[in-house]
């Protein structure tokens, strides 16, 4: 583990080498202080671009990259909006194809209205938005959603502005919870119902989302989100605010060069086809949730390790989309991306919402912290289980927790007993190659 996530700075991105200069060409027009929030807004947008691809996940289970959830979590005025700009860049065929869409609907309408109410209508040609508005209903987005299942099992992409427009495609606030997850886990809709036509109604759920909202805003949308599973699915940016110096941030143009370099990388996810397994990225992610076993153990925070789970799927599909865009080949640098992709949605997430993660079962007084602290690195090299105590409950954890984490220390061998003093010692492995290089000292 290269990052320290319990800083209020944010973990930095390495650097695009080879491999990534599709990432590198995407950021080309955006203002350099919006790179780092931007990069993980990228690939919900990229994988409504594959269809009839299908991934290994190192569990053995097949994955697309549909159900790509992620929210850009910034103060007003901090540059959000250049997520849009590149939506409209990346989805440029998007539209042109949904213009033809939406004619056949206008032409049919027309016919609709030139037959009198005793001729037989014309049926309802099949259609199918790839980048539907978002203010769409949840009816209109499950109908799309019928039409993109039939129509070549598509993913629709739906880019929200603002997060409260969310409600509107989920059927309510009250249906987030469902929705989300049945579009994250690619489920049927769970909306059958009849109709004059037939049955109806009930189409898989492909559709990846990206959302923009202010920290608030986010914190009060998903605050009865945050222990049911949804939370995790979807992937945090988060942007903090920055130092008033006076200089505005300076954009590019998407000039004719940039959509004739963008439209080879697009062209290269539409001709992915199939089933894939992509090894080095299987191993990099087998690593990575060894990591954050790791991680948690330091922390004892089971919190951290429930949301590090999907954290994981979601840098993996973002893996397979990166595998994709370089000719399907595998390079170090991107396997530095999808490492960093983990860390940033996990640190992203605990700024926001450090305090209300706190508050579940116990743990309210955990409230406050910015991010998981490794509490073996604030102990002395020997200690005694009194002072992991002691240390224990000055953080609001509880008394009882103390000999569960001291075994897993030595299981993990963080540290080693000696019978004779009764003294805990961390070992060398810990002291040079741990904390030094994998698990970053808090201070």
């Amino acid at each position: 583990m290269k990052y320290d996530i319990s800083k209020t700075t944010a973990p930095k991105m390495p650097n695009l080498g080879h491999g990534l200069e599709s990432v590198a060409l995407l950021l080309s027009q955006v203002s350099k202080d919006m790179h780092q929030p931007i990069v993980p807004m990228l690939f919900p947008i990229l994988g409504a671009h594959v269809s009839g691809a299908e991934f290994m996940y190192p569990d053995l289970s097949w994955k697309e990259p549909s159900g790509m959830l992620a929210n850009l979590v910034a103060d007003s005025g901090a540059g959000k909006g250049q997520l849009s700009n590149i939506v409209e860049a990346i989805c440029r065929d998007f539209r042109s194809h949904d213009d033809d869409e939406l004619a056949k609907l206008v032409e049919w309408q027309k016919m609709m209205k030139t037959k009198s109410a005793n001729k037989e209508k014309p049926a309802r040609p099949d259609v199918a938005f790839w980048f539907p508005p978002a203010d769409v209903t949840n009816a209109a987005f499950i109908q799309n959603a019928i039409g993109c299942e039939k129509l070549g099992q598509r993913t629709q992409y739906l880019n929200m502005p603002e997060v409260e427009m969310a409600d509107r495609v989920c059927g309510g606030h009250r249906q987030i919870s469902q929705m989300m997850r049945n579009i994250y886990d690619r489920q049927r809709a769970g909306a059958l119902r009849a109709t004059a036509d037939g049955v109806t109604g009930n189409p898989t759920l492909r559709a990846n989302i990206t959302i923009s909202s202010t920290p608030f805003a986010a914190r009060k949308f998903y605050k009865n989100e945050l222990f049911n599973g949804t939370f995790g699915r979807v992937v945090f940016s988060y942007k903090p605010r920055q130092g008033r110096d006076g200089r505005i941030p300076r954009q590019g143009k998407y000039d004719d060069d940039f959509y004739l370099r963008l439209d080879e990388y697009l062209a290269r996810l539409a001709i992915c086809k199939g089933r894939f397994i992509i090894r080095p990225l299987n191993r990099l992610i087998d690593q990575l949730a060894a990591d954050m076993a790791s991680l948690a153990d330091l922390a004892d925070d089971d919190t951290l390790w429930d949301i590090s789970k999907r954290a994981l799927v979601s840098a993996w599909k973002a893996g397979c989309l990166l595998w994709a865009l370089n000719n399907q080949t595998w390079t170090k640098p991107m396997g530095s991306l999808v490492e960093w992709l983990v860390y940033h949605d996990i640190w992203s997430k605990m700024q926001v919402f450090a305090d209300m993660l706190g508050q579940d079962e116990g743990s309210v007084s955990e409230a406050g912290r910015r991010g998981p602290k490794n509490l073996l690195d604030d102990l002395p090299d020997s200690f005694n289980e009194a002072q992991l105590e002691a240390l224990r409950i000055s953080l609001g954890k509880t008394k009882e927790g103390t000999n569960a984490q001291l075994r897993k220390w030595v299981f993990r061998k963080f540290i080693v007993h000696s019978p004779q003093t009764g003294l805990y010692t961390k070992t060398p492995e810990y002291l040079h190659g741990v904390t030094s290089d994998n698990i970053p000292k808090n201070k």
